[in-house]
């Protein structure tokens, strides 16, 4: 008789149930995400005299992390990435407290593209809020002598960024960066970065405008630069994203509750 009983019947799996988590979004994610945004912090890409801005490359993650982690799981990483970066990395931390709301504010705009019933009035709130500071940036810039032909030109990335949000292609960006095709993923990417880049934009903006006062002739010299800033972000979100995404579904790691992709 043998001592030893080969163990019979279908194997079993283990798997852990219990985890915190915000909104769905275990806090593991969120910290390793936190850690993607200080890193990016370090390194700036943008150094615009007129205003004297410098940002970090981390601006063109904050959407990506909303299409990851969720609103509220996605604010919390960039908000947390960012209060760090201040501290370790000042030299790309312009105004502390604007920097840390716009990283918030920006993944949370791209964790509200749902594709579902659930929270798909969100995006109407918000668009409420853009389309306010829309007008109060005009207003100040009106105010502070600039043409409004300039003011329309100038403010490109924040009007073309607030018609698409408000217009059928935020869901079908949304759709996009859902998608199985890998180049379709790309471009929901790169269109959604482009748009919530420049929707954070304006409502920094302004928030800022005050203090800056910027005159006409600083409007003239960022015009052309704006643009380009915006680019970048939507190229960096783009080209780290579809590689993220593509990995997280070929493991097939957990994903969050209010994950779009």
């Amino acid at each position: 008789m043998s001592l030893f009983i080969t163990p019979q019947g279908q194997e079993r799996e283990i798997k852990t149930l219990g985890s915190a988590s915000l909104d769905g979004t275990p806090l593991d994610y969120i910290v390793v995400m936190a850690a993607v945004v200080t890193v990016l912090a370090f390194i700036p890409f943008s150094i615009t005299i007129g205003s004297g801005g410098v940002f970090p490359l981390s601006q063109g993650i904050f959407p990506l992390l909303g299409w990851l982690l969720g609103p509220f799981g996605g604010a919390a990483a960039s908000g947390i990435g960012t209060l760090i970066g201040v501290f370790l990395a000042p030299h790309t931390a312009g105004i502390p407290l604007v920097s840390i709301f716009g990283a918030m504010i920006t993944s949370f705009t791209a964790g509200s593209m749902v594709l579902g019933k659930k929270r798909k009035y969100w995006w109407f709130g918000l668009a409420i809020i853009f389309i306010i500071c829309l007008f109060v940036y005009s207003s100040l810039a009106m105010k502070n002598g600039v043409s409004i032909p300039i003011i329309i030109v100038g403010s490109f990335i924040d009007w073309s960024a607030l018609i698409l949000f408000i217009l059928p292609t935020r869901t079908l960006f949304a759709r996009w960066i859902n998608s199985s095709n890998l180049p379709l993923v790309g471009l929901g990417l790169f269109l959604g970065s482009w748009m919530i880049a420049g929707l954070s934009h304006l409502i920094k903006c302004a928030i800022v405008y005050p203090i800056y006062n910027w005159p006409e002739a600083t409007w003239l010299f960022l015009t052309p630069i704006m643009p380009l800033e915006n680019l970048v972000r939507a190229l960096v979100g783009a080209f780290i994203g579809v590689r993220v995404i593509a990995g997280l579904r070929a493991i097939g790691l957990m994903k969050p509750k209010e994950a779009i992709y």
